[in-house]
């Protein structure tokens, strides 16, 4: 039963943020987070527009919390508003800003707009960076261009946890363009990024040496003999042996 209520308030909470994301379309919204408290639930909007979500006198986020109460039964909402700072380091935003330069500009300058974010994010100081845009663009026919920069990990454990995935789409005229962009922001720490550490020589080998290079500065210079002549030193001598000089045949009678 404990189970069927956590994942209970997980749907909860992911249907929360969808409609969300569909009822402040085109304010930078990024995610949300949702605090359950005593006076009620507490929910933070992280967007990169916050003024557009407040409205004058704070007229859309009054009109927000009668949605919410209604909608999905919530006792108390309180609606918080924080304000992303790094826009180009959150793949949400980037895929909303292309789907809104899209419908903007039209499909025929579709190549600046993907090429423009690309450098801006990666001028912000983000590791990688993919886009991917399908639909029928620039022709009738439906097709998928793809744009990517910098160091952008597909496999591993990094790839499902650490790389930032959003979806967005731009409606036009000739039909709806699918947006996919995939982003790994600079701090992500790599398994294969190793850093070596340098260690501190204490103060007493440091002296110790600084006076064994003195002393060997300071000792007196001896002249080296060539080498031929330490060959020749090195060298043993021969022994001198006597030649045995050949018996005579008297001497040789005698032993007999």
């Amino acid at each position: 039963m404990i189970e069927r209520q956590f994942v209970a308030q997980k749907i909860k909470v992911f249907q929360i943020e969808e409609y969300i994301s569909k009822t402040l379309k085109g304010v930078g919204h990024s995610h949300i987070k949702m605090q359950r408290t005593p006076l009620g639930e507490k929910i933070i909007i992280f967007a990169s527009r916050p003024g557009l979500i407040v409205g004058r006198k704070g007229a859309n986020i009054k009109t927000l919390t009668k949605q919410l109460k209604k909608r999905f039964n919530l006792e108390n909402p309180q609606i918080e508003i924080s304000e992303v700072t790094d826009i180009n380091a959150n793949a949400k935003i980037v895929a909303e800003r292309i789907s809104s330069s899209l419908e903007r500009f039209g499909s025929n300058r579709f190549k600046g707009i993907m090429h423009k974010t690309m450098d801006d994010c990666l001028r912000s100081g983000i590791l990688g960076i993919e886009i991917i845009l399908s639909g029928k663009i620039p022709s009738s026919r439906a097709r998928s261009w793809r744009v990517y920069g910098g160091y952008l990990k597909k496999c591993g454990d990094i790839a499902i946890s650490q790389v930032q995935l959003a979806y967005s789409t731009a409606n036009l005229k000739t039909g709806s363009i699918g947006i996919k962009v995939r982003l790994m922001t600079k701090d992500v720490i790599l398994p294969d990024d190793i850093k070596v550490l340098e260690k501190e020589i204490p103060k007493e080998i440091d002296e110790k040496a600084e006076e064994m290079v003195e002393e060997i500065e300071e000792a007196p210079e001896t002249k080296e003999e060539p080498v031929e002549d330490k060959k020749k030193k090195a060298a043993p001598k021969k022994k001198e042996t006597k030649k045995k000089e050949p018996k005579k045949k008297s001497e040789k009678k005698d032993e007999k």
